[in-house]
């Protein structure tokens, strides 16, 4: 379509008003860009933070800390709350690190609800609880990529005051399209900062304009993409979507428990409450490949299941089960995974049997 096509300022429209719909807020604007979820973090850093100013990432596991070493990177002071493996960001720690900041210099904390690499989502009411005991005036920003369409997530009532997210998860569109709510609390900080940018820029894209929105060509077939996705999610009904993740994650949690009982796998979060509906980690004992039973997987039963990432690579695999998911699919899946590990000699129990419980409300 040519960029001034009305249908196109209406696609544009349908995906900003589903974004705050989902996101459930009426108090931010959206941001759109032509970008991953790296890009997107870029665009909060660059808005947000001047060089030398300060940030506190809390520890969630690989992604918090590429977050981290990014805004580095970008020349912020990033101060980092510890991550113990298996459990969620600490909210404690948050606190004591807002506390100790007495001249509030920290402007920001960055939190990834769900950490794709761990499997893990954090507690983010828990962590605004802390920040306002804390007393500390820092922006709350949350990462949504791997949570939003498939976790609970409420932005005005968790008192969130950036969400940042990307397409190709819960959102099931193809990568290449990220976004970035801010409140007014967050517009009212990237105003004051000097930080030079240009396309990330949030007041540059403030305009009924497309070819302003986007700094210029806008990705039609993305916007085409992600306007059916959230006519999809909200034609089944948000309640039912985030019912059928939790579902769907259950039957999986359900099979990693049984298979444990081999003695060689685990499920990698240890507080159940803490265990992602979008994904889940599967830790392996010392002397297993992944990899390798990953490739068995793939080639011979055309299963494609993640690997280990950052500081989980080669200990860990990965099932991811957001999206366009149903109880058939998933099912398919851990079958395609047991008939992997039975080529690779991984001791396992039996995992589908207790998935299918699972589906069934038997257990």
């Amino acid at each position: 379509m040519d960029m001034g096509d009305p249908r196109l300022e209406r696609v544009i429209q349908a995906c900003e008003t589903g974004l705050k719909a989902l996101l459930q807020t009426a108090k931010a604007d959206v941001f759109l860009y032509t970008c991953n979820g790296h890009g997107a973090w870029e665009a909060v850093i660059a808005n947000l933070l001047a060089p030398g100013q300060q940030v506190l990432v809390a520890g969630t596991g690989h992604f918090s800390e590429s977050w981290a070493v990014q805004a580095e990177a970008m020349g912020a002071r990033v101060l980092r709350t510890p991550w113990r493996e298996g459990y969620p960001a600490d909210a404690q720690a948050i606190e004591a690190a807002l506390r100790a900041d007495s001249s509030h210099a920290i402007v920001a904390v960055f939190v990834v609800h769900t950490d794709t690499a761990s499997g893990m989502t954090s507690n983010i009411a828990a962590v605004r609880r802390a920040m306002d005991a804390a007393g500390h005036p820092a922006l709350l920003v949350v990462d949504v990529v791997a949570s939003l369409g498939a976790a609970p997530f409420a932005m005005d009532a968790l008192g969130a005051n950036v969400v940042l997210g990307a397409s190709q998860k819960g959102l099931m569109v193809p990568p290449g399209l990220a976004f970035v709510a801010a409140d007014a609390a967050a517009m009212k900080v990237a105003a004051a900062n000097p930080t030079p940018r240009f396309y990330w820029d949030w007041a540059r894209r403030q305009s009924p304009l497309s070819y302003r929105k986007f700094c210029g060509t806008p990705p039609q077939t993305l916007l085409f993409g992600l306007e059916a996705a959230l006519g999809l999610i909200f034609h089944e009904g948000l309640e039912q979507v985030i019912a059928r993740h939790r579902l769907i994650a259950g039957a999986v949690h359900a099979a990693v428990q049984a298979w444990s009982e081999g003695g060689a796998l685990a499920l990698f979060v240890r507080e159940p409450a803490a265990r992602s509906v979008s994904v889940t980690t599967v830790a392996v004992a010392e002397g297993i490949d992944p990899e390798a039973m990953r490739t068995v997987a793939r080639e011979q039963f055309q299963v494609a299941i993640a690997g280990g990432l950052g500081p989980l690579a080669g200990r860990t695999f990965r099932i991811g089960h957001l999206g366009d998911m149903n109880p058939a699919m998933i099912l398919g899946c851990l079958a395609g995974v047991e008939a992997a590990m039975r080529v690779q000699g991984i001791p396992f129990g039996n995992g589908v049997q207790h998935a299918v419980a699972a589906l069934a409300g038997q257990r």
